[in-house]
């Protein structure tokens, strides 16, 4: 079987709800990222064999199948096609998993994988709510609620639960959120996102234009006392706005090749695709299957979590890393070196392909081998990918 490689990796900026991203159509965003990616590693697009999109919320103005229309908003040839992936905020985790897949198959030798999502222009849940408000009805079944019980499966109730499975405290979860900013701070201003990010051209209110190279949701002036000054999502809860990953709009992609993709293309590779794993658990906690499929990855790939250089660990809620850091017994230093989705932002469906480009770039700047990238998803799964730098 061949091996997949990572040739280049992608990401735009993240925008925050309503700024300077929203003025991106997400097919034409996707696309730019996508084209930003090929021209980056200097790749003819007609040698592109698929584009795999993932996307949380494949509705509106993201539906219809984003993934053809994104590579055709990238100026790909006609004949290059595109295909969609929802696997909730694993879906261009996911994409890359299928990339690679298939290139190791040899049914395709080069491929791209992406992820978008803008969350300003489509809402969280809005193909699902507005179908249900339409009278179109919900995927929730009397199959589902006959086994599950006919409360609504909901990310913010897993991650009450979670923290208080584990015994956090509200301290402790704003603690997360602050190092989490002062390290994205920190990495923003040393320059450590340059080789990841696509600058990309937004209009301002005033009518003025500028290149969009630097996350808007970093706050470097953010201290313990004002994230502790925010309001629970609900009445004695923990978790708040401020602990928890920003609305994001955002888009990333991943150039995936076998060995005979590399040649073909010329491309440099950065990474080899050392392991990937899904896996389910249960649907109402949500949040804690990171943990297991960590677990299972690292026995498939007989390694221990010592092996690893490097981890980026979704920050969808603060008690999720911190979750996974207790359980498996990682080192905190290795974890999201460069902050994550609760300073960056959290673009659903663009998540994993934004976090790889991050993990990929973090191992050369460290000189780290091994990277582990995972993140939760709705329903209860959980993507887990182990990359070797070359």
């Amino acid at each position: 079987m061949a091996e997949a490689y990572i040739a280049a990796v992608a990401r735009s900026a993240g925008g925050r709800k309503g700024g300077r991203m929203a003025g991106w159509h997400p097919t034409d965003l996707a696309g730019a990222v996508i084209r930003g990616l090929v021209d980056r590693a200097g790749v003819d697009p007609a040698l592109v064999e698929d584009v795999i999109v993932g996307c949380a919320c494949p509705g509106g103005e993201q539906g219809a199948n984003i993934g053809r229309y994104a590579a055709l908003a990238a100026g790909f040839p006609e004949t290059v096609p595109g295909t969609t992936v929802d696997r909730q905020c694993g879906s261009s985790q996911q994409a890359l998993h299928f990339a690679a897949a298939t290139v190791m198959a040899g049914l395709q030798d080069v491929v791209v994988a992406a992820g978008v999502e803008s969350m300003t222009r489509v809402p969280m849940g809005l193909p699902w709510t507005l179908a249900a408000k339409h009278g179109f009805g919900t995927y929730r079944s009397p199959g589902l609620d006959a086994r599950f019980g006919t409360e609504p499966f909901s990310q913010f109730k897993g991650a009450e639960m979670l923290a208080q499975k584990f015994g956090f405290t509200r301290e402790q979860l704003d603690q997360f959120a602050l190092e989490s900013h002062q390290k994205a701070a920190a990495a923003a201003a040393a320059g450590k996102f340059a080789d990841e990010i696509i600058p990309l051209e937004v209009t301002l209110e005033d009518g003025t234009t500028l290149m969009h190279g630097h996350d808007e949701g970093v706050r470097p002036d953010s201290t313990l006392e004002k994230i502790g000054g925010v309001k629970t999502l609900v009445e004695g809860g923990m978790i708040t706005a401020a602990n928890a990953s920003q609305i994001c709009d955002g888009a990333a992609a991943v150039l995936v090749c076998n060995e005979a993709g590399l040649k073909a293309t010329g491309a440099t590779p950065l990474a080899r695709i050392h392991q990937m794993t899904v896996l389910g658990g249960d649907p109402i906690i949500m949040l804690d299957t990171p943990i297991a499929a960590t677990q299972k990855a690292l026995a498939k790939a007989g390694m221990s979590i010592d092996d690893i250089d490097l981890y980026e660990v979704n920050e969808a809620f603060a008690p999720v890393p911190m979750a996974w850091l207790k359980e498996i017994g990682a080192d905190a230093a290795k974890l999201n070196i460069h902050g994550g989705a609760i300073a960056l932002g959290h673009p659903l469906g663009a998540s994993g392909a934004k976090i790889m480009a991050t993990l990929v770039n973090s191992l050369k700047q460290t000189g780290g081998r091994y990277g582990l990238q995972t993140m939760c998803e709705a329903g209860g799964m959980a993507n887990v990918t182990i990359v070797e730098r070359l």
